[in-house]
């Protein structure tokens, strides 16, 4: 019986140079909603998936496993059009996490609605990248896009 669901997702932690408790928290709370909820099914095969998520000659690969940890294949898309919201986000996030420390509410909520912008249309993006190889829901497209940038952050 098909379930279109991701049960366990890793990042490649070599491609991650370095952590702030800023970027480390999104990673932990990205995860974990992903994990509580979340529609993803690669044409061809059957849930539920442990994924491996990783950067490779500029290339988005996602390893695909069965529920038993057998690997079933990886997708790879480039991140050529990624390169922009990437540097975008990160800038936001940037402005984002130093006006929780010294803005007023409006401050953050106006920062806060530019970067849920940038990251909307990110998710969007990657829908669009990996159609016709994996079909998924906005907000795991959302808490993806955001897993792509922990691996970029330099």
């Amino acid at each position: 019986m098909a379930d279109p669901r991701i049960i366990d997702v890793e990042l490649d932690d070599r491609t991650i140079i370095w952590r702030n408790a800023d970027v480390e928290q999104e990673r932990r709370i990205a995860i974990f909603d992903l994990i509580e909820e979340n529609h993803f099914a690669p044409l061809g095969h059957e849930g539920p998936f442990r994924i491996l998520v990783r950067v490779e000659d500029n290339r988005l690969a996602i390893d695909l496993k069965d529920e038993e940890n057998q690997p079933l294949e990886t997708v790879r898309i480039s991140l050529g059009r990624f390169r922009r919201p990437i540097r975008d986000y990160f800038a936001i996030c940037d402005s984002y996490f130093k006006a929780i420390r010294s803005e007023t509410p409006r401050g953050i909520e106006t920062v806060d609605m530019a970067r849920r912008g940038l990251h909307n249309e990110a998710a969007e993006l990657l829908r669009e990248c990996l159609k016709g190889k994996i079909e998924m829901d906005f907000d795991t497209a959302r808490r993806l896009f955001t897993l792509i940038c922990v691996l970029h952050v330099k």
